[in-house]
């Protein structure tokens, strides 16, 4: 399992309603309700996970995450999900809002585009940086929206959303100790747990 998953599951609550946006092949919904007894749904708009996620017996619907969750009640979840999905939405800052309406409490992952390594290659070679945590080059990225974790804060702030817990970790959601104490510098990645 990959280490974000870990550190989320621990976040979950044992059997709440959960979903989870951009769940991708259902892998995380699968070991919640396993591990959890969790129950919930994934919305998801890649045909391939959608069939990953059936053949797991994850409930999923198909959904573009950028028309919104309009098609939800507010309070419907006790906790919205998202990994590795919102720096690829028009309006991050918009789904924020929405995933705090139909559940109290979420928990997103984001790779942080002011990590040491990236300002360097930026820097140094005067071109979009290349990691494990961003593996796109510029024009062919899925990325539209890269944020440092200083400007996710900021937007929770600006926004009256309450940060209640984070890990920062590396590119493998592993973490290290400068990551802890230096988190927009040496943080690939990071999960914010966030209250409305």
């Amino acid at each position: 399992m990959r280490a974000d998953f870990a550190q989320i599951m621990r976040w979950v609550p044992e059997q709440a309603h959960v979903l989870d946006l951009g769940c991708g092949d259902g892998m995380l919904l699968d070991t919640l309700s396993r591990d959890k007894h969790i129950t919930g749904y994934g919305l998801e708009i890649d045909p391939e996970g959608i069939t990953a996620c059936l053949a797991r017996g994850v409930d999923v619907m198909e959904q573009d995450l950028d028309g919104g969750l309009d098609n939800i009640g507010d309070d419907a979840f006790d906790v919205v999900i998202m990994t590795q999905a919102l720096q690829v939405l028009r309006r991050p800052d918009l789904m924020l809002d929405e995933m705090l309406r139909v559940a109290r409490e979420c928990i997103i992952a984001f790779p942080n585009f002011a990590y040491w390594r990236h300002r360097l290659y930026l820097g140094l070679n005067g071109r979009m940086p290349v990691s494990r945590a961003l593996p796109h080059e510029w024009y062919d990225t899925p990325n539209i929206h890269l944020s440092t974790f200083k400007d996710f804060r900021r937007l929770c702030d600006q926004q009256g959303h309450r940060i209640i817990d984070q890990a920062v970790g590396n590119g493998h959601h592993q973490t290290h100790w400068s990551a802890e104490r230096w988190p927009n510098l040496f943080g690939q990645t990071a999960i914010f747990r966030i209250q409305r």
